[in-house]
């Protein structure tokens, strides 16, 4: 069987840093930015936001022990 693409918990990291994003550059339109603006304020979130929600999940001790023996 083959291994998964991402991890389940990277896949929550990206989506919710995805949902940040979209939610900023929505909220940034219905204030009356420019759209242009509004896709740079949510890919700024997202920028912000994934490293965040890594920090915030965190890893299991688990993962740790496979990531160190992969290396």
């Amino acid at each position: 069987m083959q291994r998964a693409l991402l991890s389940t918990r990277a896949a929550l990291v990206l989506l919710i840093g995805v949902l940040t994003g979209i939610g900023a550059g929505v909220l940034a339109a219905a204030g009356g930015v420019h759209p242009a603006r509004c896709v740079l304020y949510g890919a700024g979130a997202f920028g912000v936001g994934v490293p965040f929600v890594n920090r915030l999940v965190g890893g299991s001790e688990q993962e740790a022990a496979e990531n160190d023996s992969a290396s």
